[in-house]
């Protein structure tokens, strides 16, 4: 039987996971050139969303991990017994890895680009500096992938708890037979 305790603390997780990054989407920074007497130069808002970006990435390694040592990572400990629910959670454990890896990929690039802030000059004859910032949507579609990995790493757990039920019968005619022929 699945653990209820630990399907609610995932979903927590996840859910504090996608809040962050979906205030970090909103949070991004911005750029406006400034003009002194003689330069031109890039001034940066307030740098929230790495922060935030980086608080999503660890909450939801944190959902990953508990679901992975819950059930032994699919490969750790006795097997499972043969059937549907054996053969969803292996589906669904290759499908939550690569979710969760697009996301964590996803948030740690957004993160490391929103911190990213030019930080030369131009003369005031030369073109205008290049103010470069974040690309919208970039947590946003790290949010999204937390929805995904939420899901189906909920799904993975239920399965593999539905096919981790029981134990396997033992075969019955296994080995050669030693008795006389008569």
């Amino acid at each position: 039987m699945a653990s209820t305790l630990l399907l609610v603390l995932v979903f927590v997780f996840d859910l504090i996971a996608f809040g962050l990054a979906v205030a970090a989407e909103q949070r991004r920074a911005t750029a406006m050139i400034n003009r002194d007497a003689e330069y031109n130069y890039c001034v940066y808002e307030s740098d929230v969303a790495t922060g935030l970006g980086v608080g999503s990435f660890f909450f939801l390694l944190a959902s990953q991990l508990l679901i992975m040592f819950a059930s032994r990572c699919l490969c750790c400990g006795r097997a499972l017994r043969p059937g549907k629910p054996r053969s969803w959670a292996i589906v669904l454990f290759i499908t939550c890895w690569v979710t969760f890896f697009i996301a964590e990929v996803c948030l740690l690039a957004a993160s490391v680009r929103n911190a990213y802030h030019t930080k030369y000059r131009t003369y005031l004859v030369q073109h205008p500096p290049s103010c470069e910032v974040l690309r919208k949507g970039v947590f946003g579609a790290g949010a999204a992938f937390i929805v995904f990995t939420g899901i189906v790493s909920e799904l993975f757990y239920v399965s593999y708890s539905k096919a981790d039920e029981g134990s396997i019968p033992p075969r019955m005619d296994g080995g050669i037979r030693m008795k006389a022929f008569m």
